[in-house]
């Protein structure tokens, strides 16, 4: 499945965004229902994500990677999820460019899911990822801005 989604941060630089989402602490606190955030090896994190979004609920451990980074305009997350609702792989890539209203993030996904999340649907499966990245995307602007104020 393919995803798209893009988020515009207000009155911040593509550089400031960029230190904000390379922030280790920021991200735990950012990404809904985290509960572990630690780098194992430089640019590779292992995470524990609780989720209970309509019908997806369960917690998730996750291997994520990032890949490809050219600061401070884009790089890719490589993303291997696995709980009890099934299994997630994710090739994501990360675009960021300054625009007249701020700094616009981009996000293309391609996703692949295994078990429940591949019985329920696309549709559904999309939905609640498009809530999780919106609600990651607040956050993050949230915690961009808190560190601008520093």
């Amino acid at each position: 499945m393919k995803m798209e989604h893009s988020y515009t941060f207000k009155g911040i630089s593509r550089e400031t965004l960029w230190k904000t989402i390379q922030d280790k602490e920021v991200l735990r606190k950012a990404l809904p229902g985290c509960k572990v955030f630690e780098e194992v090896e430089d640019d590779v994190f292992h995470s524990i994500l609780g989720i209970n979004i309509g019908p997806i609920k369960g917690e998730f451990t996750a291997d994520v990677q990032q890949v490809d980074k050219q600061e401070p305009e884009c790089y890719r997350l490589l993303v291997h999820a696995k709980g009890k609702p099934g299994e997630i792989e994710a090739d994501a890539a990360m675009h960021m460019e300054e625009t007249e209203d701020g700094v616009k993030l981009t996000c293309n996904a391609a996703v692949e899911v295994t078990g429940l999340l591949a019985s329920i649907g696309q549709r559904i499966v999309g939905g609640v990822a498009k809530v999780v990245i919106g609600q990651f995307f607040k956050d993050i602007e949230k915690e961009t801005k808190q560190m601008a104020e520093m």
